[in-house]
């Protein structure tokens, strides 16, 4: 955010509208670098308007830069809770990174604040995956809470079993491995703690249209990070084990180390999927 502290005067906020103006007019002419440049110099002369951030915001997502997007939307509706804006961009960024649930529920907001047919538009258009990921949830949380106990007993005592009749050295190192049983799952993980390795849950969907889009970068990062375990596991498949991670949006990617969770990326952000593999496998 800009400085809140710096002192707003009319020369100052006439100045910032004037740039609003200039940046709007570069939109329309297609120059989106240019319009963030005129927004953030009328940000600098008025950090306490929404409308700038919320227009930034708007920017950012036509240059496909959903995280930039939300930082600014976060920052209006810090300023003002009621910017219909800055609701309906931030639904806007959340759904390009695969957030369903998030983008859905600002969406709605907007909605409520100020109607427009874009919004609507792009509920429907959301509301499939929103309803799948509900779906899911609502279909394996009352067997989860049933089967807790007993389940968490037998997966341990089928991991011990499958310890003793697994090898680590059998692990294809370097390419994506598909788990299609919760056995088989614990075994991995199991023997990835033993080797303090780092292991990757990458939770996934054939219908989710942002996983389709990470798949290839995960593949290339497995090939690229021979000694991290890379692991692949279809929701809709392994319903039991998504319930137990707490899966609420695809795609969602864990890090684990010796057992123990330690990172997690959520959502089609490649750059930070990148960035925290890179710094675990140094």
């Amino acid at each position: 955010m800009g400085d809140l502290s710096v002192e707003v005067n009319d020369e100052s906020r006439d100045l910032a509208q004037t740039l609003k103006h200039k940046a709007i007019d570069a939109i329309t002419e297609g120059k989106l670098n240019e319009a963030i440049d005129h927004l953030t110099e009328a940000i600098m002369l008025n950090p306490s308007s929404a409308i700038l951030y919320a227009t930034r915001a708007s920017v950012f997502v036509k240059l496909k830069k959903p995280n930039a997007a939300i930082r600014d939307a976060d920052a209006a509706l810090q300023i003002n809770s009621d910017s219909a804006k800055g609701y309906k961009i931030r639904g806007m960024a959340r759904a390009m990174l695969g957030l369903w649930e998030d983008a859905a529920r600002d969406l709605g907001v907007a909605s409520t604040l100020d109607y427009d047919e874009e919004i609507s538009a792009l509920l429907k258009k959301i509301e499939p995956n929103v309803n799948k990921i509900r779906e899911h949830r609502r279909k394996y949380e009352r067997l989860r809470k049933e089967r807790k106990q007993k389940a968490t007993e037998r997966e341990r005592q089928k991991t011990q079993a499958g310890t003793k009749n697994g090898d680590a050295s059998s692990q294809t190192f370097g390419q994506v491995i598909a788990i299609h049983k919760a056995t088989e799952l614990e075994t991995k993980l199991s023997s990835s703690s033993k080797t303090n390795q780092v292991a990757i849950l990458y939770f996934t969907a054939t219908w989710c249209g942002p996983c389709r889009f990470m798949s290839p970068l995960y593949t290339n990062l497995a090939a690229k990070y021979p000694k991290m375990l890379f692991l692949k596991i279809d929701i809709d498949e392994m319903g039991d084990v998504a319930a137990k991670w707490n899966i609420s949006s695809v795609p969602t990617f864990f890090f684990t180390k010796n057992g123990k969770e330690i990172d997690k990326v959520v959502g089609a952000d490649k750059a930070s999927l990148e960035t925290k593999i890179a710094k675990y496998a140094a």
